[in-house]
This record gives structure tokens, C-alpha cells and sequence, in this order.
């Protein structure tokens, strides 16, 4: 028996995937808005089409993994501060923690006065990302969340412990098992962890090779699919990520990929959860247990400079798009300079000179 989609939704996954990254390049090359016309991409907020290009994993792979001050640490050290950013997943506790240790690596985990800081922190605002919920089991005989997840990550990396079964792992399926034989970590977590561990110098694998669906993602599986005929998430999944090509031609979708990287099978798992949230808009006879996206889009006003794992060989295409885009912006610039030359009375030089100032 073969798999039955529902047509119309699962065209707007593909749909979805093109104009989402469409935004995201538009963004990119600073171009004004409006960045696309789909009104429920406008007003409401969804994640990249690439997982690597959201703000929270950029932030992850420029400032934790690829730090220039973590360049000459262990592997070990390198895995912690991957752990240890992803289990907050927040820019303000990671800085935090960064300037109180002046590095976080196994030798400066301090559990007792990390914890502490963290303790203040929260009295005074979120400590965690709102992007996922973690459970806050007491496993480690602390009542704070964030007290147990510092037992973890020091638990974790003892002597012989995940640093030594990361070594020994052979594919990203063996680096997952390695995570989610800790306490805290359930299936989705080892998973996002497992993919931020293999963006990292010291791991390699195909990110192709395995997937574990969130709850997101299985609701929209459902939607996608009116009978999956017995076929696992996880067979779904793989299945988007070896048609990608063809179903973007099919539908006359222009899809370049990031800067030429084709999807992964952890971007089509989580476009799987954005398709579950854009239905609930465009698609509210489809029942789930969810009913509204909850939050609106609102434009970051902080650049974005991207920069991903070296050993993609994307970021030199990323480098020539951006010259391109300031070379574009800077011609554009002295076009309206110029413009004004001709508009503005020649015997007012100061308001020229203080609209060159503003550029």
C-alpha cells in the first residue's frame, strides 16, 4: 500500500520551504519590506527552512563552537559548551556564564556558583528559551531546574563518560544513543543535541543517515498525510529529504538550498513542525492539539552575519553574497546621493553634507 498525502497541504510543506527561505535571503540581502507576499508568513513568526540559519543555532555555532577563544580547546571542552548552551538555548545566559568562568570548559564548571548566578538571573527574567519546554525533574536532588542541569552536564562529562562514548561513536545514530542514556534527556532533546554536537570540527557524520521527529513534527505528519501506510516518521521524513528536488520543480518553485547545501533530514523533520503551524491558519479544519500560532513576527533589528560549520564549504559563497550585497547597497547609496545633488538648492551644502552623513 502506498503512502495518500493530502494534496493541498502537503504542497504547501514544498511551498512553505521555498518562501520561508526566500524571506530569509531577502533578509539576508537586506532588502526592504515587504519580503514576500503569503500573509500568514508575514504576521506570524516560523523558524528558517534551515535549521542552521536561525539566530539561536548561528549564535551556537559562531560564538560557542567556533568561538576564537574555544580554538585550542579539547574536544571534551568543545562538547560541554555545546551541551551545556543547547539545554538553556539562550544569548544572555550563555554570555553570562562565559564571563563569569572566562571560558566555559570542563575545569571551570563550577556547578555550586553557576548555579548561583543563574539563581539571581531568574529573578530577574527568563533564564531558558521559550522555543522548547524542558522537563525540570529533580534527578539530581535539586528543586531548580537549572541547579539539575548543571549536575547533568558535570555527570556527563566525568572521567569516561559521554566525551569518551562520543569518541567512540561511529555514526550520528551512536551519538544520539550516547546522549539519551542520561537522565533529563528524552528522544527530541538527544536529538537537536546530537546535531549541534556533529556541527562541530570533532564529529562528521551524514546528517542524512538518521532523524528522530519532535512533537511538532509528528502533528504535522499528520496533517501532510491522510494514510502514511504503516510507514514509520522517521521513513516520512527521509522520504522529503531524496524528493526535495523534484517536488520544488514540480510545483515551479526556484529552491537554490543554502547557498547550494540541500536540505537535511533535520530541516525537513522541522519543516514538518512549521507546516503543523501554518496550517492551523491556512488549514484550520485540520484539527490537532494545538489551534494558533502564538507568536507574530517581528523583525529583529540586531544584523544577522552568517557563518556556518566550516567543513560545509558554504561560507565562502556567503562572503561573495555579501560583498555583492554591499557593493549593490553602496551603489545604490551614491545613486541617491547623487539624486539629491540635483534636488537640493546648490546653495544649501550643509543639508547636502548631512544627507551624505546619512547615507
Amino acid at each position: 500500500m502506498r503512502t495518500v498525502v493530502r494534496p493541498e497541504v502537503h504542497d504547501a510543506y514544498w511551498k512553505f520551504a521555498a518562501r520561508r527561505h526566500e524571506i530569509f535571503l531577502k533578509r539576508f540581502e537586506h532588502a526592504p519590506d515587504p519580503w514576500g507576499k503569503d500573509p500568514i508568513l508575514r504576521q506570524y513568526k516560523f523558524c528558517n527552512t534551515f535549521r542552521a540559519a536561525d539566530r539561536v543555532s548561528q549564535y551556537l555555532i559562531r560564538e560557542v563552537i567556533y568561538n576564537d577563544d574555544a580554538a585550542d580547546l579539547a574536544p571534551e571542552d568543545i562538547f560541554l559548551r555545546i551541551v551545556l548552551f543547547r539545554l538553556f538555548s539562550k544569548e544572555a545566559t550563555w554570555d553570562a556564564l562565559e564571563e563569569a568562568t572566562g571560558g566555559v570548559k570542563r575545569s571551570s564548571l563550577d556547578v555550586e556558583g553557576l548555579g548561583d548566578l543563574l539563581e539571581d538571573m531568574r529573578s530577574r527574567g527568563p533564564i531558558y528559551t521559550a522555543a522548547f519546554i524542558l522537563a525540570a525533574p529533580s534527578t539530581y536532588g535539586h528543586k531548580a531546574k537549572h541547579r539539575n542541569h548543571f549536575a547533568l552536564v558535570a555527570d556527563m562529562f566525568r572521567k569516561n563518560g559521554l566525551g569518551a562514548s562520543l569518541g567512540r561513536a561511529s555514526s550520528l545514530g551512536e551519538v544520539f544513543e550516547a546522549l539519551i542514556a542520561y537522565p533529563m534527556i528524552g528522544p527530541f532533546l538527544g536529538y537537536q543535541i546530537a546535531v549541534d554536537l556533529n556541527y562541530s570540527e570533532q564529529l562528521d557524520f551524514d546528517e542524512n543517515e538518521f532523524t528522530v521527529p519532535g512533537p511538532g513534527a509528528l502533528r504535522g505528519i499528520e496533517k501532510v498525510f491522510a494514510n502514511t501506510a504503516d510507514r514509520s516518521p522517521q521513513e516520512l521524513i527521509m522520504d522529503m529529504v531524496e524528493r526535495q528536488q523534484n517536488e520544488f520543480g514540480r510545483l515551479g518553485l526556484e529552491f537554490e538550498g543554502l547557498f547550494g547545501r540541500e536540505m537535511k533530514a533535520i530541516d525537513c523533520q522541522g519543516l514538518f513542525c512549521e507546516t503543523d503551524k501554518y496550517s492551523r491558519v491556512a488549514f484550520p479544519n485540520l484539527k490537532s492539539s494545538r489551534v494558533r500560532i502564538k507568536q507574530e513576527f517581528t523583525p529583529s533589528p540586531k544584523p544577522l552575519d552568517l557563518f556556518f560549520p566550516p567543513k560545509w564549504g558554504i561560507n565562502e559563497k556567503v562572503a561573495a553574497a555579501a560583498q555583492r550585497r554591499d557593493e549593490k547597497l553602496g551603489a545604490e547609496q551614491m545613486r541617491l546621493v547623487d539624486s539629491l545633488r540635483v534636488i537640493l538648492d546648490p546653495g544649501e551644502p550643509g543639508r547636502l553634507a548631512e544627507m551624505e552623513a546619512l547615507g
